[in-house]
């Protein structure tokens, strides 16, 4: 079955353009290294919560808006390999794709995927 990465991130709301850039760029980088499918999405909906939440989780600030992408792959072997060349890739470099968010503040991990409706 597929892997995927998840990633959320707080992004100033401002810098909503720049960060759609930013991730068209990613987004080729990945193809280019075998992933199958990007997916960013635009916090709409995204509540505080009491004891965990998306804004808590990436101390979102009022003026930020959390951000959730996925990136899917054949396998977690592509993944891996594909991983590696994305940090060998030139449009990954921070001065050439400077990432317009806190960088520290992002949360990602590797999932085995499932279930997975539309594959």
């Amino acid at each position: 079955m597929a892997y995927m990465d998840g990633f959320v991130a707080a992004v100033p709301t401002k810098n909503k353009d720049e960060y759609l850039a930013h991730a068209k760029v990613t987004a080729e980088v990945f193809k280019d290294h075998g992933a199958l499918k990007i997916t960013e999405g635009w916090g709409d909906d995204v509540p505080d919560g009491e004891v965990t939440s998306f804004p808590m989780a990436v101390k979102c600030q009022a003026d930020e808006t959390v951000v959730f992408s996925s990136v899917v792959w054949p396998s977690k072997e592509i993944r891996d390999a594909g991983w590696q060349a994305m940090m060998e890739d030139p449009r990954m470099n921070p001065e050439e794709n400077p990432m317009p968010f806190d960088g520290k503040r992002l949360i990602y991990g590797g999932f085995d995927i499932i279930f997975d409706e539309s594959l």
